[in-house]
């Protein structure tokens, strides 16, 4: 399918940019609508699965970001209060031979700047900043969005891909508002040369306790480490990067080993993030406007699938309208595709959450499975996630 007049596409993070890119791909001119007036990413890390890492070969973004990331050997879970290992689940090697494609952990102002490089080498990729799409209507062939400063933008049809506090999910496809999980993520990045000697800086690591769990990677080719502290806590505002005092972190996180404790208290400064959910939505499509990415399927972060989750969703997305004869057959075959897979990852993720943050025999339980059961096996338990394959694999 083509048309003349550009798909709109709300939002500027990684889902859309990637929808842009992967129309483009086929030949399909799009504008990208961004709220911001400029790019700046937070900083913060992001976990790539060769499900991700092989959606981005489709965009041509491999070559771009791969000398940015780093390439953990490992996951080693811990006891958060005892410091020992439970389990060693085998990434590197292991998990390219599995699934062909590796498992990246980046920078996400890494992502995005490749992203947004990748978009920049396509003619039919346009970007629009400082628009902020607050009304949607459609009119015969079309689609018209209107900005919150009255400017109009018009195309053949819009991709909502304006992240899990979605303006257009709320207004247009008439969503209920997100429900807050009762956690907040805290994240950092610090000087991998800084942590040399305290923590196993080249691997993912993962430390449980009961009411917090804290998760580190390396970034930016291994020059720094990402940290995440996930603890249970009552802020709700919607913030992606809030400032938070250090000193109240860390009374938070004092069920942790002294020697975990240690690393984390290098950092100079932490920001934080309240972490909401949302039941499935009854569809994401309406007329010529779909859904995407954390505005279609907002994710819990428990198995580093958020970002991958756009990914894919942008790539199926764009095979479906090349597939289809028009635009609203291309997105309910879109929704058709993705719908089932996503909710299996969101469910998943939600369970992920719950078993990082067990408690008394159910910790035990679960202690014993992880140090018992070989990490290859467990790992082999996600098979069905990492081996994903779009259409045009």
């Amino acid at each position: 399918m083509s048309a003349a007049a550009p798909v709109l596409i709300a939002g500027g993070g990684i889902g859309g940019l990637a929808a842009a890119i992967a129309l483009a791909q086929h030949g399909i001119a799009t504008r990208v609508l961004e709220r911001r007036a400029e790019f700046s990413e937070a900083g913060a890390g992001i976990q790539l699965g060769p499900n991700g890492v092989r959606a981005l070969r489709r965009l041509g973004v491999d070559r771009l970001l791969a000398p940015h990331v780093a390439r953990p050997a490992e996951i080693v879970v811990h006891d958060g209060t005892a410091a020992t290992v439970l389990a060693r689940l085998p990434l590197g090697d292991w998990i390219e031979a599995r699934h062909g494609a590796p498992y990246w952990v980046a920078h996400r102002r890494d992502m995005q700047a490749t992203l947004l490089a990748r978009a920049a080498e396509l003619p039919l990729v346009a970007i629009t900043t400082g628009f902020a799409a607050t009304r949607v209507e459609e009119r015969g062939t079309g689609i018209r969005v209107q900005s919150e400063t009255g400017e109009v933008a018009e195309g053949a049809a819009l991709i909502a891909a304006d992240g899990q506090f979605s303006r257009l999910r709320q207004t247009h496809f008439k969503a209920p508002p997100l429900a807050f999980s009762g956690k907040t993520a805290a994240r950092t990045v610090l000087d991998a040369a800084a942590m040399a000697g305290t923590l196993d800086i080249a691997a993912t690591g993962v430390w449980l306790t009961s009411q917090a769990h804290v998760v580190h990677y390396p970034v930016r080719a291994g020059r720094e480490v990402a940290i995440v502290a996930i603890v249970d806590e009552d802020w709700q505002e919607e913030d992606w990067g809030a400032p938070i005092d250090r000193d109240g972190l860390m009374s938070r996180l004092a069920g942790f080993s002294p020697h975990l404790l240690g690393a984390l208290e290098r950092a100079p400064d932490w920001h934080r993030w309240a972490l909401f959910d949302a039941e499935a939505l009854g569809s994401w499509t309406r007329g010529r406007a779909a859904l995407l990415g954390d505005a279609a399927h907002p994710v819990l972060p428990f198995l580093a699938q958020g970002g991958a989750m756009a990914l894919e969703d942008a790539v199926t997305l764009a095979d479906c309208f090349a597939a289809c004869a028009d635009v609203e057959a291309a997105l309910l075959a879109y929704e058709r595709s993705r719908v089932h897979r996503t909710a299996r990852v969101v469910s998943a993720s939600r369970r992920n959450g719950r078993i990082y943050h067990l408690s008394g025999l159910a910790a035990l339980a679960r202690n014993a499975v992880l140090r018992t059961v070989p990490g290859a096996r467990l790992m082999s338990g996600l098979d069905w996630l990492y081996g994903w394959r779009d259409q045009g694999a």
